[in-house]
């Protein structure tokens, strides 16, 4: 299973017994997770009772004891112990998208009877929660093939990165526009195809020579038909635009995988990650030369970002996580008030994600208080993506 990316962030602890600080300062190990008596038993989970067939106390005895000591059993009641600590620390920061559950609750033996606390939460509630569970899988995957101490070494012969916040800063100034980051896609789940005649790197070179200050690349395979190859592809086209690697971050392994494809920024989303994962991203992503967009639905969710140290790129996504409609009023809502005042003092730059279409959704966030826009269905479609980029901001933005 994979382990909380960093539940301590000063040290990757093994898996093991592991102390975390919570929201409310307080601390939790989970060195003793499950109840030691049928009263301690958290109530919200469902328990089934199977007695345990006896022919004779001698028999009795042998069959917990051969059980108790399966190795199989012990792996999975671990497994439990850290989603069960994992969902308590995600329960207290408002963390809305569930990671995977384990394969099968595990046994707890009280005296002649097993207990099994049951899953409850055996399927995804939405989409983003079936990305990430299946980014889960996928990324263990991954690591089997290539381990993290490997990938690490191949890291050293990446290009350098280039400055994605800067490239922001400097289109915003030139043009008095919110910079651009276009978006190379060629699929979504609610869309389906956008572009049949997808070709990544001539996309790239459109959206450049129309005037994007970065580009983001999708590199998800399952559900938008991305790849990392792509990136790659992109980076040593010559493409100049930094570029961010728009994947579903579960893992630090994803992180030095992008830098490894030429990647100058991450993505990092904060309906998934904990606080403790999101600074200890942020700190690798630094140590490795990227930016990390840290993307934002909500008012609770920008709070929390706003309190982490380190942050310097946050995008509001104004497509809700419930019903999945783009208001972008969200992105209003959320820099509104002390909010706003915290994010101008501290120099922060705010990307519009979702909604935006037409000149008039660019000047509202804009009036809101973004200085960079993330846009993609709306100028990939387009016969010539980078002529959709004088559309969308209604002049050419490339002089």
């Amino acid at each position: 299973m994979e382990r909380l990316a960093s539940l301590n962030v000063a040290a990757r602890i093994p898996i093991g017994v592991r102390t975390t600080v919570l929201g409310d300062g307080s601390t939790h190990s989970n060195k003793s997770c499950f109840p030691r008596s049928i009263a301690t038993i958290n109530h919200s989970h469902r328990i089934t009772c199977i007695r345990v067939q006896q022919s004779g106390t001698s028999d009795l005895s042998k069959t917990v004891t051969a059980v108790g000591k399966s190795a199989e059993n012990a792996l999975e009641a671990k497994e439990w112990e850290l989603r069960m600590l994992q969902e308590e620390v995600a329960a207290g920061q408002g963390i809305r998208i569930r990671r995977r559950p384990p394969t099968g609750p595990p046994l707890h033996y009280e005296g002649p009877f097993q207990f099994h606390l049951q899953n409850e939460g055996s399927t995804p509630r939405n989409i983003l929660e079936e990305i990430i569970w299946y980014k889960d899988i996928e990324v263990s995957q991954f690591k089997e093939r290539r381990p993290l101490s490997v990938l690490k070494r191949a890291v050293e012969s990446a290009p350098p990165t280039r400055d994605f916040i800067g490239a922001l800063r400097k289109a915003h100034e030139r043009t008095g526009l919110p910079g651009l980051i276009a978006e190379v896609k060629m699929a979504s789940p609610s869309r389906g195809v956008l572009r049949e005649d997808f070709d990544p790197v001539e996309i790239a070179k459109s959206y450049e020579k129309g005037g994007a200050a970065c580009l983001s690349v999708l590199t998800d395979q399952k559900y938008f038909q991305g790849s990392f190859e792509n990136l790659e592809a992109i980076r040593k086209a010559g493409v100049k635009c930094p570029l961010l690697c728009k994947e579903f971050v579960v893992d630090e392994w994803q992180i030095y995988y992008a830098r490894k494809k030429g990647a100058d920024a991450v993505l990092l989303i904060a309906a998934v990650l904990s606080n403790h994962d999101i600074r200890y991203m942020v700190k690798i992503s630094k140590m490795l030369g990227l930016a990390a967009l840290i993307e934002v639905h909500d008012e609770r969710e920008m709070d929390r970002v706003l309190g982490i140290e380190g942050v310097e790129l946050i995008g509001i996504n104004n497509r809700s996580l419930e019903s999945f409609e783009v208001d972008n009023s969200n992105t209003k809502k959320l820099l509104e008030g002390e909010r706003g005042d915290l994010i101008r003092q501290k120099d922060l730059i705010v990307v519009g994600e979702s909604g935006l279409f037409t000149p008039d959704d660019i000047a509202y966030v804009q009036e809101a208080g973004v200085r960079a826009v993330l846009v993609g269905e709306s100028i990939v479609k387009q016969t010539d993506p980078g002529k959709g980029i004088a559309g969308l901001f209604g002049r050419d933005i490339s002089v």
